[in-house]
């Protein structure tokens, strides 16, 4: 394939107001049945079957799963870090961060080979050891920019429709 058409962006999937609806209706509750679904949508359960899986497989809807909540579960740390990366070692940096469990999300964003990434720690003493032992010994990294999370006061998972 020529490298032209390799960056040529996928033609979006066409969703109407339906689909907008079953996608907002599974964004709050993922585990609603689809008998529940097809009474709140007004459509039959065969129908919003139907329409869930034509999503699966247009890779509109990725996965379904269970959202965690940290504090809950001992993690108390949640920081943002900006990782300043040597063009030639980005994607190897990227490639092990993103293998590493305490990571949430890792971008590629603008600017000299950046990295945008979120991270979860029990403490901050497993985050300096995410620091110290992973992070600074990577090689290509010129710079670590880290801001640790005080209040949350927002966090919406999937996408706004």
């Amino acid at each position: 394939m020529a490298q032209q058409e390799k960056n040529v962006p996928p033609r979006p999937a066409e969703i109407d107001d339906t689909d907008r609806q079953i996608i907002a209706a599974l964004h709050k509750n993922g585990r609603i049945s689809y008998t529940d679904l097809a009474k709140e949508i007004g459509l039959s359960r065969v129908a919003v079957q139907t329409r869930i899986n034509a999503l699966l497989e247009s890779g509109v809807i990725e996965r379904f799963t269970a959202v965690i909540n940290p504090a809950k579960i001992g993690i108390r740390v949640s920081a943002f870090f900006n990782v300043e990366v040597e063009p030639k070692y980005l994607h190897e940096v990227a490639d092990e961060l993103a293998d590493d469990p305490a990571v949430t999300s890792l971008y590629h964003m603008t600017g000299p080979s950046k990295l945008h990434m979120h991270g979860l720690f029990a403490d901050n003493a497993e985050m300096e050891s995410f620091l110290k032992d992973k992070l600074y010994k990577m090689p290509g990294i010129t710079s670590v920019d880290c801001q640790v999370l005080i209040t949350r006061y927002k966090s919406r998972m999937g996408m706004r429709l």
